[in-house]
C-alpha cells in the first residue's frame, strides 16, 4: 500500500499539502454507530497488508456489556478490514496530521460480515441496484449543544451563549440565536470544509441551544459516511468551546427532540428518471408503492430508527415529532410527509427516525420498507389531510414492543440479513434489560413515600 496517498480525495490531499502525515485512524462503525478501530503511525500503515478487529465488537451494548450470540460461541474471530481509500479525509481536531479512514469487513474467507452497519446498508442497495434502481437521500440532521454535564445524576442544561445568557427556547429560525454560539458554527465549518463534506444549511431549531444541519441529497453509502464523520466533527468543535453536542434523542425535558428525517426519491438507472414523477408533475404508482411499504413495514424497523429507551420520549404529540404513520401532502404533523418540490425532485420525507440512530442502519431500515412496497406493490392508506397528531397509531412507544416487532419481521431479516437481525436483537435486549435495573429520582419522589 506504499502509494494509497495517490489514491485518497482531494481534499484529504490538499490537506496534507506541504506537511508529513503522523497517523492514520482505521475506524469502522459499531451497531450504535460508535467508531471503533485503530490508530497507528503512516508509516506502519502504508506497509501494513491486512487489518484486523474482533467480531465481537458487532456485540456490545453502549454500556459495554457483550450480548450472547445464540448462533454461535463467543470466540471472537478476527474480521478482516479493508480501507475505502474514497473515504479518506482530515482529522482537523487533533494535535498532529492525522488521516481517518473507513474500513470495510469481511470474514476470513472474504465474505461481507453481515453485521457490519455499512454492509448491511450496502446489501439494501444492491437491492435497488439489482432492478436497475438508484435510491437517493437527503438527510437532515437536529442535535443540542448543552453546557457540560459531568454529573449524569444532574438535568442537562442549555449553553451559556456569548451575551452570558443560557440559550432560549422557541427561537426556531432565528438567526441571533445561532450567533449565541457562532464560534461552535464555525468550526464545525471549518472542519467540514478540511474534510471535504459539504453542508446544505444550517438553522436553529425549536429547543433550547437545538441546531438542524441539512446535506446535499445523493447515495446512501456515501451519506451515511458524511453522518458518522459530522457526528465526530460536531463533538470535538463543541468540545473546544466548552460544552457538549448531543444526538441523543431527548437529552431535556419539556424541549423537541432531535431528529434525522430522511428524504427519498429513486432514479431509474438506464433514463435517470426519478421513478416517483410522472413526468407531468403527477405522482406515479411507484410513488405510491414507495410510501405502502413504509407504512406496512415501518412498525418493524422501529428499533433501529429509535433504538434507545430515550428515543420514545421523543414521539411526544405536538412536540415537532410524528407519531403516526400518515402521509400527506406539505403536512409536517404527518410521519410521512411529501415536501413541496419541483417535478424532477419528487421524494417522500420519512419523519420518523431520531438522531441517536446509527445512520447506516436508519438508511437501511427506511430504504428495506420502501423497497418492499415497490417489489410488492403495496397501496398505501389514503392521503392524511387534517392534523395527523389526532392519528397516533401505529408506532410501538417503547422499546421493548419495537423489538417484539422486530423480531417478527422475517420478510425485513431477508432484506436487511438474518444473521445481523438476531445479533442487533440480542444487543438492544441486553441494554433494555440494563435500563430496567435503574431507579430514576421520579421514582424516588413520587413512589418512595406515597405508594
Amino acid at each position: 500500500m506504499s502509494d494509497w496517498l495517490g489514491r485518497i480525495p482531494d481534499h484529504a490531499r490538499a490537506y496534507l499539502d506541504g506537511r508529513r502525515l503522523d497517523e492514520v485512524e482505521c475506524i469502522v462503525a459499531d451497531l450504535s454507530g460508535i467508531a471503533r478501530g485503530k490508530a497507528m503511525p503512516a508509516a506502519k500503515f502504508a506497509k501494513q497488508t491486512k487489518f484486523y478487529l474482533p467480531n465481537s465488537i458487532f456485540q456490545q451494548t453502549i454500556t459495554g456489556d457483550w450480548a450472547e450470540d445464540g448462533d454461535a460461541a463467543f470466540l471472537e474471530p478476527d474480521m478482516i478490514l479493508t480501507p475505502d481509500f474514497d473515504t479518506a479525509c482530515a482529522a482537523p481536531w487533533t494535535a498532529d496530521w492525522t488521516l481517518q479512514v473507513i474500513h470495510d469487513m469481511s470474514d476470513q474467507a472474504g465474505e461481507p460480515v453481515p453485521m457490519a452497519p455499512r454492509n448491511v446498508l450496502k446489501r439494501v442497495v444492491s437491492l435497488y441496484e439489482a432492478r436497475g434502481w438508484t435510491p437517493v437521500v437527503a438527510p437532515e440532521m437536529e442535535f443540542y449543544l448543552v453546557a457540560r454535564n459531568t454529573d449524569p445524576s444532574q438535568p442537562v442544561l442549555p449553553p451559556m451563549g456569548r451575551s452570558g445568557r443560557r440559550a432560549a427556547a422557541r427561537q426556531a429560525y432565528s438567526m441571533s440565536a445561532v450567533d449565541e454560539y457562532g464560534p461552535v458554527i464555525d468550526d464545525i465549518y471549518d472542519f467540514a470544509e478540511a474534510m471535504g463534506l459539504e453542508i446544505d444549511g444550517i438553522l436553529q431549531e425549536g429547543g433550547s441551544g437545538q441546531v438542524e444541519m441539512n446535506l446535499a441529497h445523493g447515495d446512501p453509502v456515501r451519506l451515511a459516511d458524511e453522518i458518522f464523520y459530522f457526528k465526530r466533527l460536531i463533538r470535538e468543535a463543541a468540545l473546544r468551546h466548552d460544552c457538549y453536542a448531543t444526538f441523543m434523542a431527548k437529552p431535556i425535558q419539556d424541549e423537541p427532540g432531535s431528529a434525522m428525517h430522511l428524504h427519498h426519491s429513486v432514479v431509474d438507472r438506464a433514463t435517470g428518471r426519478n421513478l416517483f414523477d410522472g413526468g407531468d408533475g403527477t405522482e406515479t404508482e411507484a410513488f405510491m408503492h414507495f410510501i405502502g411499504g413504509m407504512q406496512r413495514h415501518l412498525p418493524s424497523v422501529i428499533a433501529l430508527l429509535a433504538p434507545y429507551v430515550n428515543s420514545y420520549r421523543r414521539f411526544v404529540r405536538d412536540f415537532a415529532a410524528p407519531v403516526n404513520l400518515e402521509w400527506g401532502r406539505d403536512n409536517r404533523t404527518t410521519g410521512l410527509r411529501v415536501p413541496v418540490s419541483e417535478p424532477d425532485a419528487k421524494r417522500i420525507e420519512n419523519r420518523i427516525a431520531g438522531m441517536d440512530c446509527n445512520p447506516y442502519l436508519a438508511l437501511a431500515a427506511s430504504l428495506a420498507c420502501g423497497y418492499l412496497g415497490l417489489v410488492n406493490e403495496i397501496e398505501p392508506a389514503p392521503q392524511f389531510t387534517g392534523d395527523a397528531y389526532d392519528s397516533a397509531d401505529g408506532i410501538p412507544r417503547d422499546l421493548s414492543t419495537a423489538l417484539d416487532l422486530f423480531e417478527a419481521a422475517t420478510e425485513i431479516h431477508d432484506v436487511l440479513h438474518p444473521r445481523f437481525a438476531s445479533i442487533y436483537s440480542a444487543v438492544k435486549r441486553l441494554e433494555n434489560g440494563a435500563f430496567l435495573q435503574v431507579i430514576s429520582p421520579w421514582e424516588r419522589e413520587h413512589l418512595l413515600l406515597n405508594v
